[in-house]
């Protein structure tokens, strides 16, 4: 399945690198095209760059890496492009000083996320991982695979979601339906909390021993 990734971000660029090393056939896209085809040219592999519009028509499956705020106003725009595919959410709905979550409870960036394009497969996964963590490409730390946990209400975009977190080599946990986002977004914030409030770093990521 070709893997369409929105942003050039850390992100963005170190899950599509990733990816394309992973054996997906990896298209980056941003706002900034030059800075998409700088992302390709750096991932290498089966990796190239093309305008946003052109990288959604062209995947099965969309990275939406970039902040929470301008992913709303982007999705208004590829609504009608992003009908049937898999849309894959990272974004944490955070406070302006990273101190807290600007959702929560009640809903989540996942959900308010699959309101505006409702004909989208929105599956939440990778908000609890550091970018660094993908950049390294090892999802390994002290022996303990990392857990990648992820939520959506369609088993067959779940599954694809899952195929790829294994193929990065992280441990994939289904969470549920997409309202378990409400569970898994607070994790990132007490991940932030940990890695920059508490002083452990970046290097660090949670495990779920079963």
């Amino acid at each position: 399945m070709k893997l369409a990734v929105i942003g050039s971000g850390n992100i963005g660029k170190s899950i599509g690198a990733w990816a394309a090393v992973s054996g997906y056939e990896v298209i980056f896209s941003a706002r900034n095209l030059q800075h998409a085809q700088e992302a390709a040219e750096a991932a290498g592999h089966n990796s190239r760059s093309a305008s946003i519009i052109d990288a959604v028509k062209e995947a099965g499956m969309v990275l939406l890496a970039v902040p929470y705020g301008a992913a709303l106003e982007l999705l208004a725009e590829l609504k009608p492009l992003l009908q049937g595919k898999i849309l894959i959410d990272p974004t944490n709905a955070l406070t302006a000083d990273y101190s807290g979550l600007a959702l929560g409870f009640t809903t989540s960036a996942a959900e308010e996320i699959a309101k505006i394009v409702p004909e989208t497969k929105v599956v939440k996964a990778f908000n609890t991982i550091f970018a660094s963590i993908f950049a390294s490409q090892n999802p390994i730390i002290k022996g303990n695979t990392i857990s990648v946990f992820y939520a959506g209400d369609n088993k067959d975009a779940k599954s694809e979601v899952a195929a790829l977190i294994s193929k990065l080599g992280f441990d994939a946990v289904d969470s549920g339906p997409l309202a378990a986002s409400r569970n898994i977004e607070p994790l990132a914030l007490l991940n932030i909390s940990l890695g920059y409030g508490l002083g452990h770093g970046t290097s660090i990521g949670f495990t779920f021993v079963r």
